[in-house]
């Protein structure tokens, strides 16, 4: 069955960098974009980054532009978020999704298998 495993989460300052990778199982990924979201605690779930299909586009959300980066390595079925220049409001569980839509999706309707998320932690 399709898993999706995420991993690189941990504790950091501010200003600090983490990069995140969600290893997918169970599908065949070069069918699949992938999305990353978050939640932080009584918030809902938001957009943070999406690559397409074998990585051809990508989108992250205006609040981590120019500090998130998402790629794909297609050889480990793979999807990292490259995550610089961390802020506090950064603080959240991360989820990676996959989605058989075409082009890169923002919206959570539109993945089908989640990850159980790996949680980041930006200390001011």
């Amino acid at each position: 069955q399709a898993q999706l495993a995420e991993s690189g989460g941990g504790l950091v300052q501010a200003g600090g960098s983490l990069r995140l990778s969600c290893a997918a199982s169970g599908i065949t990924f070069s069918l699949y974009g992938m999305g990353w979201f978050r939640q932080a605690p009584g918030k809902e779930r938001e957009f943070v980054a999406a690559v397409s299909r074998s990585g051809g586009s990508t989108y992250v959300t205006d609040s981590v532009k120019g500090r998130f980066t998402v790629s794909v390595d297609s050889a480990r079925n793979t999807v990292h978020l490259q995550m610089n220049a961390l802020k506090p409001e950064d603080t959240a569980v991360y989820y990676c999704a996959a989605t058989l839509s075409m082009g890169v999706r923002t919206s959570s309707a539109a993945y089908v298998y989640w990850g159980q998320g790996t949680q980041v932690t930006v200390s001011s």
